[in-house]
């Protein structure tokens, strides 16, 4: 009866334990409270400035990926990435890892029950035993225990901290699969653009040895000289020289797409759209900063890492203090296998344990020190990937409000460029002008149409990562419930095991 009220004492105590954590304060955003909106901020696009599909005024993370990317062949390129990329795969199965690790030191809080059965047998000298009975067994069967009392909230604290690191790898795993949605969709982009480059250079080069063509052959009647001809293949070699580069770069692109979608491009793609006619949503509104903490995984898993790095002062601050500790054990004893279940055989122990710390060397001290500088990492840390989503944000909004008007101006300059070598050349048939001036225009109009290809692709992926930086691309399409960081996803035909959720590891 007194080993009950001991044991229902300690329950008591227990329960009533607290940690010596301290109490978590969240650092403030170091950042402004407004992004920047004058200048080219104040000029951002809206659907209908450009008759594009409109976003509603929804937020980046309420927007499906499928809803931001029309493109049929890229939505697929998505889908198959998030199935099997090696990234992603590694994110989810550290989630386990994790996962494990906090219930390794959940554990710890909990009393640790076996059960036990021996054997022991020893000899005695003669002239030491009893009743010359040199020869003893002792047989045992039972069950021991053991249970640190957590007075002092050492093990809970160490619990918090493995369960705030768990939380922080799942939230590594979601920003994982956002910049995963985001790299298909630049790179699948940046192929689109050196299909429009071979185009054109392909167009060129036609055209250049056109040129090179009638030039020479006026060069062999005697009408034309060697300059003119040297000119026009200048042209031709400048321009076929840019082709097998960019055909170089087009192969080693689509190379980076297939090692992000995790497999060879399937043959049975559906029909993509062109660079030109891609359709992202241009006008998803900002919001405020402050919006990023709660939309940003890599801030989230910062603010995660920060809790660990609190709770572990916790823990180290418990080390100051006495370690209490219950050990007991109950069950027969025998010095015969025979008898060891017969009346009377009955055996139990009970052995209360405190182990105050009195001198380890500093090493206590120097452990707080270390959680504490540790925490300190973790707020920098933490500040610093909200200044850095700041800025990516900022960037994007400086680039949306000044791409429309700089493909614009190009366009008008591509055109100013063709109409500029067509009346060089109709000059130059009329004996008016040199070739020269053919050449240059027509090497002005080639810069030209790739500055314009260029300036297309950076507002495309300008758009794409915006959508990122905005927390957008974790969920599939408009009104999906958005999975928690650490939802269970099939993510391979060879169902890599998932991770459980939060609430079960709770």
């Amino acid at each position: 009866m007194q080993k009950h009220s001991l044991i229902a004492l300690a329950v008591a105590f227990l329960a009533a334990a607290c940690t010596l954590e301290p109490k978590y304060e969240r650092p403030a955003a170091p950042v402004s409270a407004q992004f920047p909106a004058q200048g080219i901020y104040a000029t951002q696009p809206g659907a209908a400035d450009n008759g594009t599909r409109s976003a509603n005024a929804k937020p980046a993370a309420d927007i499906g990926w499928r809803d931001f990317f029309t493109d049929p062949r890229l939505q697929r390129l998505i889908e198959i990435s998030l199935k099997n990329n090696r990234d992603l795969r590694v994110a989810v199965l550290n989630i386990q890892a994790s996962r494990a690790q906090y219930q390794i030191t959940r554990a710890g809080l909990m009393p640790t029950i076996n059960a036990v059965g021996s054997q022991t047998k020893s000899r005695t000298p003669k002239d030491l035993s009893f009743f010359n009975q040199t020869i003893t067994n002792e047989y045992s069967v039972g069950v021991s225990g053991s249970w640190e009392l957590d007075f002092f909230g050492r093990i809970q604290s160490l619990k918090d901290q493995a369960l705030d690191q768990y939380l922080a790898t799942a939230q590594a795993r979601k920003a994982a699969e956002i910049s995963l949605v985001s790299q298909v969709a630049d790179q699948y982009l940046t192929v689109l653009s050196f299909d429009d480059l071979l185009k054109v250079t392909e167009g060129t080069l036609k055209t250049a040895q056109e040129s090179y063509r009638i030039t020479k052959l006026q060069f062999d009647n005697g009408t034309g000289s060697e300059l003119d001809l040297r000119q026009a293949q200048t042209v031709v070699e400048q321009a076929s020289a840019n082709y097998q580069q960019e055909a170089r770069l087009r192969a080693q692109a689509v190379n980076a797409l297939v090692l992000l979608v995790g497999e060879p491009l399937p043959d049975d793609l559906p029909p993509g759209v062109t660079l030109d006619s891609q359709d992202l949503l241009t006008d998803i509104p900002a919001g405020l900063p402050s919006d990023l903490l709660t939309r940003r995984p890599d801030i989230m898993e910062a603010e995660e890492n920060l809790l660990a790095a609190n709770a572990n002062i916790g823990a180290a601050r418990a080390a100051f203090f006495p370690e209490i500790s219950l050990t007991g054990n109950f069950g027969t004893l025998s010095p015969t296998l025979g008898s060891l279940f017969k009346p009377g055989s009955a055996a139990w122990g009970f052995t209360p344990t405190i182990t105050l710390p009195i001198f380890t060397g500093g090493k206590n001290k120097a452990d707080l020190d270390l959680a504490n500088v540790q925490k300190n990492i973790q707020v920098a840390t933490y500040e610093k990937a909200i200044q850095t989503a700041f800025r990516e944000v900022a960037d994007g909004l400086a680039a949306r409000g000044t791409y429309d008007e700089q493909i614009a101006a190009l366009e008008r300059d591509t055109f100013a460029e063709q109409r500029r070598l067509d009346l060089s050349d109709l000059r130059y048939r009329n004996g008016v002008d040199s070739y020269l001036l053919v050449l240059t225009a027509q090497t002005d109009l080639y810069s030209a149409q790739q500055a314009l290809i260029s300036a297309r692709v950076a507002r495309l992926t300008n758009l794409v990562d915006l959508y990122q930086a905005l927390g957008g691309g974790w969920i599939e399409r408009n009104g999906d419930q958005p999975r928690p960081a650490d939802a269970a996803v099939d993510y391979s035909a060879a169902s890599v095991p998932a991770a459980a959720s939060a609430s079960s590891a709770n």
